[in-house]
């Protein structure tokens, strides 16, 4: 038995070396491939997007995946985060450009970027643990309205004239630091995605999936439910207001119109695409929908598409987002448990597949004699 623990230990050391191993390369590759290729090239901008809303996916994934708590109001918990991060980033010496018609805003001040993307995700967190208050107690369909609700209170409020001198109304806020390399958003999404992967294998997720199972048997071992569930709402939320704030830093400007109800459907895709309780099912999912929306299904909006001398009909602007639909809906329909399901992608789990395959070829070949020999014999009785 104690060699049979030691044999465990070892195993779990070999995986995490080789997981930081792999995570390396990654980091190494994409530094690379920078050097090798153009800033502009698509890849990257495929790269740091799917970074982005790995993150945010993931987020929503601990709510909607882990706890049991059906919100849609990921966009507007984003939106904080990216005018939190603009909004004390700005340098001082650019306000008056970018608050031309609020005399220069009422900040005066700019913070660090890092210590900008920590206060937009704390922000986020704050108006989440207010919003739980209340709307916690709703369920399934009832929370997920009164969510949406918010988001969409929160987009109206922010183009509101009224508060101009900070969020500059409807107007675009601009001229705060970005980033230029792809290892920046998947460095910050690595760590967060590693501190929800932390929170998920602790009691507290042990506990957030307690409740998502069944909340009376939860509540019967003593899980305080709306603690809970206030817990995970702001968890979720303070990655939501992170990733809110990379997506400004990737998109160079911010207006609060870019965050409708669209993109937190977009983001429930991308968890149901890549599986309800999976973290790297999100993480895969993400990749995917932003490589397809983005780069790989862009030739559908070409009306003047010839292969070899013949025009493509039916291609026109827009047309890509159709294709894209219909690819998401037959994916939910066949494949309804999404890419991973509830499981990992892990090197424990691929090492098990690889000797589960290797076990199947040893008994096909070990069986394929004893089915020639019966064969045999049964032709020599005729």
């Amino acid at each position: 038995m104690n060699n049979l623990n030691v044999n465990l230990k070892k195993q779990n050391v070999r995986d995490w070396i080789l997981s930081a191993g792999l995570i390396l390369f990654v980091f190494a590759l994409i530094f690379v491939l920078e050097q090798v290729l153009p800033r502009t090239s698509m890849l990257f901008t495929v790269l740091k997007k799917g970074a982005i809303y790995a993150l945010v996916a993931v987020s929503m994934n601990l709510l909607n995946g882990f706890t049991g708590l059906f919100s849609l109001g990921q966009a507007g918990f984003m939106m904080i985060g990216a005018y939190t991060y603009a909004v004390f980033t700005i340098p001082v010496a650019l306000r008056p450009a970018v608050y031309q018609y609020f005399d220069g805003g009422a900040i005066q001040f700019a913070i660090p970027v890092f210590a900008a993307l920590l206060l937009a995700g704390l922000v986020a967190a704050f108006f989440a643990f207010l919003i739980g208050l209340p709307v916690l107690h709703l369920k399934s369909d009832y929370l997920a309205i009164a969510t949406l609700g918010f988001a969409e209170i929160m987009r109206a409020l922010f183009q509101w004239d009224k508060l101009g001198a900070i969020t500059n109304g409807s107007n675009l806020l601009r001229k705060y630091p970005v980033f230029r390399s792809t290892l920046f958003p998947f460095a910050v999404s690595g760590v967060c995605i590693a501190l929800i992967v932390l929170l998920i294998n602790s009691t507290y997720g042990r506990a957030f999936k307690a409740i998502r199972d069944d909340e009376v048997a939860a509540e019967a071992m003593g899980i305080n439910l709306a603690s809970h569930k206030r817990l995970s709402f702001t968890i979720s939320s303070f990655f939501a207001g992170i990733s809110g704030a990379l997506l400004a830093m990737f998109q160079t400007t911010i207006q609060a119109n870019q965050f409708k109800s669209a993109m937190t459907y977009e983001i429930l895709l991308i968890v149901v695409i890549g599986g309800i309780g999976s973290v790297t099912g999100s993480v895969i999912s993400s990749m995917l929908f932003v490589a397809c929306s983005e780069w790989w299904l862009r030739f559908l909006d070409n009306n003047n598409l010839m292969i070899g001398g013949f025009h493509v009909p039916l291609l026109k602007p827009g047309f890509r987002k159709v294709v894209f639909a219909v690819v998401i809906m037959l994916i939910v329909i066949f494949w309804q448990r999404g890419i991973m399901g509830e499981g990992e992608f892990s090197l424990a789990g691929i090492r098990k597949a690889a000797r589960k395959f290797v076990a199947e070829r040893r008994s096909k070949k070990s069986a394929a004699p004893g089915a020639s020999d019966s064969a045999a014999k049964s032709g020599g009785a005729k």
